[in-house]
């Protein structure tokens, strides 16, 4: 058993029956009152997001999990597969459980996360960053860029996205899995 002490981003925790991953949280000090933990919790089997609010020195059931590399293979109508480079063992994984899965092309390596008591995958975490190609986008203007203007393009995966007006369809571009946003131009 932990207390509210041992919060941090990443932690999995036992939440109104259901494993619960922390996304964020803030310990609150008010000048009056008793302290406190705002939290903001994914649940790792439906997907959802929920703030909560511990009192100071609550008691949190804490889950043990494991992370691991796997490639991805496959997409099908019900969900997405994977193998362990290791042992070649594959694992299927819902949709929902994989959170901007627009990103993912096959052979890219994700983490996925297993529950360590019972060997069940709880969700799958792409890289901060993947480089995709631009498959089209409409072309820039020359000299119309006095201004942070953008464009959208459409990457190798089917993904949507704004990107500067100098890209152009073939260009190799880095994107920002967590909110879809352009990096930088890729050689």
């Amino acid at each position: 058993m932990a207390t509210t002490s041992d919060i941090r981003k990443g932690l999995c925790i036992i939440f109104n029956n259901d494993t619960y991953k922390i996304i964020e949280f803030l310990h609150v000090k008010p000048g009056k009152g008793p302290a406190f933990v705002r939290t903001k919790l994914k649940s790792l089997t439906t997907g959802k997001v929920l703030d909560n609010t511990f009192s100071a020195g609550h008691k949190i059931d804490e889950v043990r999990v494991e992370t691991r590399n796997y490639q991805y293979l496959y997409e099908d109508d019900n969900g997405f597969h994977f193998m362990n480079n290791e042992d070649f063992a594959q694992v299927y994984l819902n949709k929902d459980l994989i959170e901007n899965s627009q990103f993912m092309k096959a052979g890219d390596e994700v983490k996925i996360i297993f529950r360590a008591s019972d060997e069940v995958a709880l969700a799958a975490e792409l890289p901060n960053t993947v480089i995709l190609e631009i498959t089209y986008t409409e072309p820039g203007l020359k000299g119309d860029t006095a201004t942070n203007a953008t464009k959208p393009a459409t990457t190798e995966t089917g993904a949507e996205i704004r990107v500067p007006l100098f890209i152009n369809e073939g260009d190799k571009v880095k994107i920002n899995t967590e909110d879809g946003s352009y990096v930088e131009r890729v050689k």
